[in-house]
């Protein structure tokens, strides 16, 4: 079961910060995932569009231009980074990366950077997941960019459990750990999906997402959800 730090080690470090994902590689993460939204057709790495919980500043993300966001401190004195930035980072690792689309503006600023960072960078695009609980962002990527490996978000039990999923041709479902059971995972198991579960930090989850067979976990603590794995009998 794999470990993927959830907007980087944001348990003891803040929330989709370079500061974080250093920390998430450092804690032997096999992953990380963060969030993104654009601005001025530049991706930004930021869960809320809302400031206040993650910055010292106020107000939309869609307020501000790109060159004052940057100068916001995000904790720590760390700054919003963008998603070059972060694919800088990773660059050298052998982690992949979830990208998890939050903005319905996302999508062609993340296709040309990823045509950039694939000739800049020389960065495999197989290293990443990009998902959405938007799943018309998921369809237009498809449509576009069909290789690259989808994860359809969702924070409920449908009642034809992944099926949602498979239609939309992902690669993996990324599921809510208050409602997964083994009945979905049988299920998306079956229709050839990877199963993904946010946000596991618990030992009594983690043991539960072990038995149910999930394929990774989601974790603001990488390093102590690895040791709580191995420590299990």
């Amino acid at each position: 079961m794999q470990i993927i730090a959830h907007r980087g080690a944001s348990g003891d470090y803040p929330e989709n910060t370079l500061l974080a994902i250093d920390q998430a590689i450092a804690q032997g993460a096999d992953a990380i995932e963060i969030d993104v939204f654009a601005v001025q057709g530049e991706l930004i790495v930021i869960h809320d569009h809302h400031l206040a919980r993650t910055t010292n500043g106020s107000g939309s993300i869609y307020q501000y231009s790109v060159a004052q966001l940057m100068q916001l401190d995000a904790g720590h004195g760390e700054r919003i980074p963008t998603l070059w930035q972060v694919l800088q980072r990773l660059q050298h690792t052998t982690l992949w990366l979830n990208i998890e689309l939050k903005g319905d503006n996302t999508v062609t600023p993340l296709l040309a950077l990823l045509d950039k960072a694939q000739q800049e960078l020389q960065f495999d695009c197989q290293r990443l997941l990009i998902s959405s609980f938007n799943h018309h962002l998921l369809a237009e990527l498809k449509q576009h960019r069909p290789e690259l490996k989808r994860g359809a978000l969702t924070a409920s039990l449908a009642i034809d459990y992944a099926a949602f999923a498979q239609q939309l041709q992902a690669y993996s479902v990324n599921c809510d750990v208050s409602f997964i059971n083994q009945a979905f995972v049988t299920d998306a198991k079956a229709r050839g999906l990877q199963v993904y579960v946010y946000t596991v930090d618990q030992p009594d989850d983690i043991a539960r997402m072990q038995q149910y067979g999930v394929d990774g976990i989601f974790s603001n603590y990488p390093a102590r959800s690895r040791q709580q794995l191995a420590e299990k009998p």
